[in-house]
């Protein structure tokens, strides 16, 4: 009988697939583990909930050539000084709002959803919301805000209306509270060029 050279036996061949198979299940766990730990709350890419209670800007990081965001000094939102528990419930709730209206029909958040309505990954930096305290005479970018999802129609602008979602006063700031804390999120520089926008009046 003549002999099958090692790579004319299909158990060399079994042994490589299985031994493959294993060094990149390993691989993918080790992967797994990183990225969990860079996009869970509190990882590198997601702060906490609390950020909320600080002042967040938007820069470019030359070193990866993008924009990232900035976490500054203390600065309120609505003039509350939240708990741990308390921003990570208000933050429930406003993502839990966002999805009961179904804003990802219009809107796009961390890029998933519709393009009809703006992107909303960073929309508390956005610098319109300046002009947009005079047009709801809101003394905050945050109160404008605020006012602004209660009746978008009395503060239409532009040619495309945002529907009245006849919000609470409570479930809009939650929105409010959501976005800021959205916008503090590392998206590796999604949405690109967010950092150069600027408003011309």
């Amino acid at each position: 009988m003549a002999k099958v050279s090692q790579i004319e036996d299909p158990q060399f061949w079994r042994a490589g697939a299985i031994s493959i198979v294993l060094v990149m299940l390993i691989v993918l766990i080790m992967l797994t583990v990183d990225s969990l730990a860079a996009i869970t709350v509190g990882g590198s890419h997601v702060p906490p909930y609390t950020v909320i209670n600080q002042k967040i800007g938007y820069k470019l990081e030359s070193s990866r050539g993008i924009d990232v965001p900035t976490i500054g000094e203390k600065e309120l939102l609505f003039q509350h000084e939240y708990t741990p528990a308390e921003a990570e419930a208000l933050i429930d709730k406003g993502k839990l709002v966002i999805q009961s209206r179904a804003c990802m029909d219009c809107h796009t958040f961390f890029g998933n959803g519709a393009y009809y309505g703006p992107d909303l990954t960073k929309a508390w930096l956005d610098p319109a919301w300046e002009g947009w305290k005079g047009i709801t005479g809101a003394e905050t970018r945050a109160e404008a805000m605020t006012r602004f999802l209660m009746d978008p129609v009395k503060y239409r602008t532009w040619g495309r209306t945002m529907p009245n979602l006849h919000l609470s006063r409570e479930e809009a700031t939650a929105i409010v509270a959501y976005l800021k804390w959205m916008a503090a999120v590392d998206t590796n520089g999604f949405p690109a060029n967010f950092g150069q926008i600027s408003v011309n009046q």
